[in-house]
């Protein structure tokens, strides 16, 4: 397997992950029945993301803590819900990829799960 290279391997990486994740009965329903995502909208948009989180490109703009106290707002995001999304993520990504982006990957997801955890108020 090889590493993570570029914004196709993580388009490429967001559309496996949601595969996955819109048919988890823990999860799933949160991205379909309450964000009611338009995949087509919102996978380039993940791929943007990563690829700044991982390369420093930039060109993502949106603020990633209001986009998640507006859907926890809808629903109530647990701290069991993320712990599922970082499961599914890591999982999709050590099915696809092997390296130093991928290691790095599964870290930021970490990092970035316990910051907006944080910023909702689900740590003290």
């Amino acid at each position: 397997m090889r590493d993570i290279t570029n914004r196709e391997d993580l388009l490429f990486l967001m559309e496996a992950f949601y595969s996955k994740m819109l048919n988890d009965e823990q999860i799933g329903y949160i991205f379909t029945d309450v964000a009611k995502l338009d995949l087509a909208h919102h996978l380039p948009l993940l791929a943007d993301f990563w690829n700044n989180a991982l390369f420093h490109t930039g060109g993502y703009k949106n603020n990633v803590v209001q986009i998640h106290k507006n859907l926890d707002a809808l629903e109530k995001l647990t701290p069991e819900h993320f712990k599922q999304w970082q499961l599914l993520l890591g999982e999709t990504i050590d099915q696809n990829f092997k390296g130093e982006i991928a290691e790095k990957m599964k870290i930021r997801a970490s990092q970035v799960g316990m910051t907006i955890q944080a910023k909702l108020g689900h740590y003290s």
